[in-house]
């Protein structure tokens, strides 16, 4: 059993429960497997192969199948890369390299590198969001545009959710239901079948898996000066994850081009953003046309 899960029968649970979630992935995929210094990176490849190149980076406790949804409109234009973080629960190793330091920049050398890739737009959530930008700002040649969804590491990470969380573990289901929805925000409670399923599956990785203890790193305005590649930032007013008001701040100070969309009244899950990064991703490819 590996360290980051609670139990060999959780890490099994889990195991069984995502690659269910795989076999129903709505586009034709490759399933890559990367060897890297951290160990094995699981990645879901769709998409024309001579598309230009498209990375997600999924948030903490989560993985791949986040972006079911998102990919059959995405892999319309661009060879989708959905990339299963190290220490995380997914197919990828479940090493933890230190966040403070430039190992995740060159684990992701070895997977763009291993997949042929040299450049490439990135979306990515929440960790992810962190990630892309500790990439961007360590690898600017090598990221095309930014699209991130409440990513760390600009604004102040929120701790009073850890303690609620920990609070209520004696309570059981009614108590990881409801720092899941403190967490996520209302739009983790859709009355839909596949608002329920999906908020089934988070419960079930809140209870059988690890998650980051480390905190997020922030980055300083001369890290965020250097961004000059597009950048489009997604945030929730009521994200109770991390100070979406405190983001928007810095990056109107240190990295003013970044277009920036709120949502006052939305938590750290944003939906029904399919479209608006898409579009965004594809005024690469209008401005290349009418160049």
């Amino acid at each position: 059993m590996s360290d980051i899960y609670k139990s060999a029968e959780g890490e099994r649970i889990l195991r069984e429960r995502y690659l269910a979630y795989l076999d129903r992935w709505p586009v034709p995929a490759d399933r890559l497997r990367v060897p890297t210094r951290h160990g094995e990176t699981f990645v879901m490849a769709s998409g024309p192969e001579d598309a230009p190149p498209l990375v997600l980076l999924h948030g903490s406790g989560a993985n791949t199948a986040m972006w079911m949804a998102d990919v059959p409109a995405w892999a319309e234009h661009f060879r989708v890369l959905a990339v299963d973080m190290i220490g995380e629960p997914g197919l990828s190793a479940p090493s933890r390299p230190p966040l403070e330091s430039d190992a995740h920049a060159l684990w992701l050398d070895e997977v763009l590198d291993a997949l042929g890739v040299r450049r490439a737009a990135f979306a990515g959530t929440s960790l992810g969001g962190w990630l892309a930008l500790d990439y961007a700002i360590r690898r600017p040649e090598r990221v095309e545009r930014l699209a991130l969804q409440c990513p760390g590491g600009i604004g102040r990470q929120k701790y009073g959710l850890l303690l609620a969380s920990v609070l209520l573990l004696p309570f059981g289901r009614w108590g990881t239901r409801l720092t899941m929805n403190r967490a996520l925000g209302s739009a983790s409670t859709g009355a839909t079948r596949e608002d329920r399923e999906r908020g089934e599956y988070v419960m079930l990785v809140h209870r059988n898996f690890r998650p980051r203890m480390e905190k997020l790193p922030i980055f300083g305005d001369d890290a965020l000066r250097g961004l000059t590649m597009p950048m489009l930032v997604v945030l929730g007013g009521r994200d109770a994850l991390i100070d979406s008001h405190g983001t928007r701040r810095h990056l109107q100070q240190a990295a003013p081009h970044a277009r920036i969309s709120s949502f006052p009244e939305v938590g750290h899950l944003i939906m029904e953003q399919t479209r608006p990064i898409l579009e965004f991703l594809l005024e690469r490819e209008a401005a290349a046309s009418s160049g």
